[in-house]
């Protein structure tokens, strides 16, 4: 079973205005394990896309160690694959070639059209395959980007604010499309979001995170059955309680 580690993680950057050092994160400690779907919360600011980026790989921490398996996360790897707030899809590229293209950057051969059709068929675009993302509404276009990170099997899923930019009705039926993926892959997810309801909604647990330098203020297990019911007292219970510790 695959385990993340945090181990006294500390992340600073040096400005080139001015030449001053800012901390964006210190003492992050905390584990995550195969199956579980955690969703980092806090305000503008306090280093939860940072800790996406250092578990992808893109940047590396400071001080302390960052181990997947007990191994030191030392760069990109497929194992780690990465959704952004924004679709990233090649403009140039088919809906399917899109997707294939992924797969084909990790295996050095062609995605076999099946496995292409599969993944589109899993989020209702199959009749897609041959449009350009242009011909793409922003619910559908995020669809694609998500099923082509899924395409190579990441045994860890991050995900930074994916739904960010999407409409409330829309971004609803993209949090059940992800968590249907996710409860059919039971990979280790990780998202990053500004929408409380929508950790609740979907997280095993949450990280609470507090502002620069951003700390750890806590980590809540979410206890509640699937699909998740916004109303239910139990629902309301965890969100007032990561409210209050947000201090909103």
């Amino acid at each position: 079973m695959s385990k993340l580690e945090f181990k006294d993680v500390s992340k600073s950057f040096v400005r080139l205005d001015n030449n001053s050092i800012t901390t964006a994160l210190d003492d992050i400690n905390f584990e995550i394990h195969d199956g579980e779907f955690v969703s980092i919360v806090g305000p503008s600011g306090c280093g939860k896309s940072t800790i996406l980026r250092l578990i992808a790989g893109l940047i590396f921490p400071t001080t302390g160690n960052i181990n997947l398996d007990n191994k030191e996360i030392e760069g990109p790897s497929s194992r780690r694959g990465m959704v952004f707030q924004k679709s990233t899809l090649f403009p140039w590229l088919t809906v399917g070639e899109n997707v294939g293209f992924s797969g084909e950057l990790k295996n050095e051969e062609k995605v076999s059209d099946q496995a292409i059709d599969q993944m589109l068929e899993k989020v209702g675009l199959l009749d897609f395959k041959d449009s350009y993302p242009s011909n793409l509404s922003g619910g559908m276009a995020q669809r694609v980007s998500l099923i082509r990170t899924l395409i190579n099997k990441p045994e860890v899923l991050l995900l930074d604010e994916p739904l960010g930019a999407l409409d409330a009705f829309t971004r609803m039926n993209m949090q059940d499309e992800i968590l249907r993926l996710w409860n059919e892959e039971k990979n280790m997810t990780i998202m990053v979001t500004h929408d409380v309801d929508e950790a609740v909604y979907m997280s095993t647990k949450v990280i609470v995170m507090e502002p620069r330098p951003g700390r750890i203020k806590g980590i809540v297990p979410i206890d509640l059955e699937y699909p998740r019911k916004r109303t239910s007292k139990e629902f309301m219970a965890y969100r007032n309680e990561l409210l209050d510790m947000l201090d909103i």
